[in-house]
């Protein structure tokens, strides 16, 4: 007995000791299945890091569809480890709206006569069917003798939507091709961008070697026009995006007018992306054109704070000492896309909201998170600027 005791002892040492790993007690089969789960999400995220890159090759078409069968393969849990330079676990996961609901424009059968939109994109799905199409749609109705057609100028939001939505959006050089190969004669370019920045010149550069191609090019106005040197200048466009933009947002919030909300203690935030390029000014031009209406409790902002005085402190700071006690935050954005909800509307403690919440110095703040480009006024603006190239 006392022999079979002793060898069941040993058996049964043997056997833990397969079971679990060293003196921490952690189960070999359970760091296997741990390492496998990481390799599986590490090669997913290496398929999603590939494409996210803004120069397209003849391999886009293939590195998108392998992202997404990786991605596709995965467990539920091994999809929560993808973590990659640029990918992670929200780049197929995340819900953005239905896909299907969005007109990429990428059709042929042209005619002699396009209208080309283009914009910088984005990836949520929604904000592109509202935002972008919205104005697409707008200009389509106001120049039914004209063909509109898209291009985004982001190859990497263009690789995102292709390989999670299977749509398939041209990229500048792929519209213009399109357009030469479809005879057309006369193009007007309208770009959804909000001014002449980096953005804007990068397009009057790329479409600069297709002139030749079409007997006529014309490019329109970004949505604020013109932008002079002195912060205190303005123009008619932004002056009509200012009302515009205010009057759908007061409404929006329940008010009868900016008045009412100013009585109640309320500020608006219209937040734009920011930026280093001389175009920054335009930011400052439209504080000025708020001040000019009689706007006082409207407030300029940018994502990266420039210019300056647009950056998340200085407009606290100037909310605060203007001794309003309500905020309410909305996109100075075409598309209320990543920056809108992630920089201004997040949850993360470096949110717009988050670092408003927390500083303790407003009774509230909301987020109304809707771009631009779904405002009907705003898009009469564009369709303003459309004809008036066309004319």
């Amino acid at each position: 007995m006392k022999l079979k005791f002793v060898t069941a002892l040993f058996a049964g040492a043997i056997t833990c000791s397969v079971v679990l790993a060293g003196c921490g007690g952690v189960p070999v089969s359970t760091e296997k299945e741990a390492g496998i789960d990481q390799k599986a999400a590490d090669k997913t995220a290496a398929y999603i890091d590939a494409i996210y890159v803004q120069t397209r090759t003849a391999d886009t078409d293939a590195q998108c569809a392998q992202a997404k069968a990786s991605w596709d393969a995965l467990t539920d849990k091994q999809k929560e480890l993808v973590e990659g330079e640029n990918a992670d676990s929200d780049y197929f996961g995340r819900d953005t709206g239905d896909a299907s609901k969005d007109n990429p424009r990428n059709q042929d059968g042209i005619g002699e006569k396009e209208i080309l939109v283009v914009s910088f994109g984005t990836s949520f799905n929604d904000s592109r069917a509202k935002d972008i199409k919205g104005i697409e749609d707008a200009i389509q109705k106001a120049n039914p003798d004209w063909a509109v057609r898209r291009a985004f100028t982001s190859q990497i939001i263009i690789n995102h939507i292709q390989a999670r939505d299977e749509e398939f959006i041209d990229n500048m050089d792929q519209a213009l091709e399109r357009a030469a190969g479809n005879g057309v004669k006369d193009l007007v370019i309208q770009p959804t961008h909000l001014m002449h920045g980096a953005e804007y010149d990068e397009l009057m550069e790329r479409v600069k070697a297709y002139h030749d191609r079409f007997e006529t090019v014309k490019i329109a106005e970004p949505l604020l026009g013109q932008a002079a040197q002195d912060a205190a200048v303005s123009n008619a466009d932004k002056e009509a995006v200012a009302k515009a933009l205010t009057e759908t947002a007061v409404s929006n919030a329940g008010y009868a007018d900016l008045n009412a909300a100013k009585k109640d203690g309320v500020a608006f935030v219209f937040l734009g992306h920011g930026t280093s390029h001389t175009a920054k000014v335009s930011y400052s031009q439209m504080q000025s054109q708020m001040k000019a209406l009689g706007y006082d409790n409207v407030f300029i902002g940018t994502i990266e704070g420039a210019p300056e005085e647009t950056s998340c402190e200085e407009v606290c700071l100037a909310i605060t000492q203007a001794g309003y006690t309500k905020v309410i935050l909305r996109p100075l954005m075409v598309v209320a896309g990543d920056h809108a909800n992630n920089d201004m509307a997040g949850e993360d403690e470096d949110s717009w909201m988050s670092i408003m919440k927390a500083s303790g110095n407003f009774d509230s703040v909301e987020a109304q998170v809707i771009g631009l480009g779904s405002v009907e006024a705003i898009q009469k603006i564009y369709v303003e600027h459309t004809a008036a190239v066309i004319d």
